[in-house]
């Protein structure tokens, strides 16, 4: 069995880095929640040695992940747990959450269900880093994120592009401050909150 394959994880990996050294600089423990094809997490906890990187994802990705984890083992990267956004989160508490291209492919019931898991798993003064495209003011920032979103909502109509304004509602009400709004390329944003 090949290795499961990203080429979006290659191309964005080296810029969201220096994004998470700054934003993670004083936390311990980060969950991963979708770590699709593992990729991203060989690559960080490869270069963030001073994080525990915790990988999940629904239990039918854990065989991918488990691969490029054998590919590139680390002392501070954990295997997979299962992290289905409609269940209970697993046990535990961390100072760090990151996720990446995932709010546009689950459904809207599912993006809250994640918020309520962050203010669950995360500790106080505790960060989440999310990752993914977004649009500001009901409309898209490029044709390619309207036509991406097009896309997302033809294979599955409760998917698609997220407001910015009503992920930072959901946010503030998980007790979460947007402190900033990364620009990154290929029109994403990398969104970083605290929790107070």
């Amino acid at each position: 069995m090949t290795k499961p394959f990203s080429q979006a994880c290659e191309n964005n990996k080296v810029h969201i880095l220096p994004v998470l050294i700054d934003a993670f600089k004083a936390s311990r423990s980060v969950l991963e929640v979708g770590s699709g094809t593992g990729q991203h997490a060989i690559y960080f906890a490869a270069n963030l040695p001073w994080l525990t990187w915790q990988t999940s994802d629904l239990v039918m990705n854990h065989a991918g992940i488990k691969q490029w984890l054998s590919a590139y083992p680390a002392d501070n990267l954990l295997p997979p747990v299962s992290l289905d956004l409609s269940q209970a989160w697993p046990e535990g508490h961390v100072d760090a959450i990151f996720t990446a291209n995932t709010l546009h492919i689950v459904s809207w019931s599912l993006v809250q269900a994640f918020f309520q898991g962050v203010t669950q798993q995360l500790t106080a003064n505790g960060k989440c880093c999310i990752y993914g495209p977004f649009n500001y003011q009901g409309k898209y920032t490029s044709e390619s994120n309207a036509e991406f979103d097009l896309w997302l909502k033809a294979r599955d109509s409760e998917s698609g592009i997220r407001n910015i304004e009503a992920i930072i509602t959901l946010a503030q009400a998980a007790g979460l401050t947007l402190v900033k709004d990364h620009t990154m390329p290929a029109n994403n944003r990398l969104l970083e909150f605290v929790k107070a």
